[in-house]
């Protein structure tokens, strides 16, 4: 079995759900032993902020949690964001995600392909796969998923369960105090809506 992540797309799930992000149990849940699954990889495809002084704190964190990601056996694969709108920056990592989706399963033939992925966009990808006679599962709150995604695979798991146990987020402007808001000046990251790049 093969997971490929797209983390901007699951982290924005996570985020409405107002939870923290567990990757160990995302993998665990998706792959552990209680699942029977043998993984191949766990591939996260992570877009970063630009490469500009104003985005360096925001780049810098993101770096460190890349680094987690390596440390704890994830495949991380990168891309540099460019300057959006104002406080926004934009890293589709969607075309890397689909090539790489095709060509390791060419090379690495996995049985099940899993996309952990809300986005659309990744339909016709699903059943490209599924032309190769490989399963493909697509794993996003099933309430939010389109029908375009979830017709194109063969089966969804609902990620709505395992949102519930990640502990709530406490990071978030309301828990901060007031002085420590004013003195961020440097734009923070705020992923831009799906298909509006």
């Amino acid at each position: 079995m093969l997971i490929l992540v797209d983390e901007s797309n699951v982290g924005s799930s996570v985020r409405t759900a107002g939870r923290g992000l567990d990757w160990i149990k995302l993998r665990d849940f998706l792959a552990g032993p209680a699942t029977d699954r043998d993984l191949i990889e766990m591939v996260v495809y992570a877009g970063l902020p630009p490469a500009t002084p104003a985005w360096q704190e925001e780049r810098d964190k993101k770096n460190k949690f890349v680094h987690w990601l390596r440390s704890n056996g994830f495949m991380v694969v990168t891309k540099d964001g460019s300057p959006a709108e104002e406080g926004h920056y934009k890293a589709n990592v969607d075309v890397m995600m689909a090539i790489d989706a095709i060509e390791l399963s060419v090379e690495m033939r996995p049985d099940l392909v899993i996309l952990v992925t809300g986005d659309a966009d990744f339909a016709y990808l699903a059943i490209k796969l599924r032309r190769h006679g490989i399963r493909v599962e697509v794993a996003s709150v099933a309430a939010n998923l389109g029908n375009t995604l979830r017709s194109a695979a063969n089966d969804v798991i609902d990620l709505a369960p395992l949102l519930r146990t990640f502990e709530i987020n406490v990071q978030d402007s309301a828990s901060r105090p007031r002085a420590q808001l004013q003195q961020r000046r440097r734009p923070r990251f705020r992923p831009l809506a799906p298909g509006s790049g």
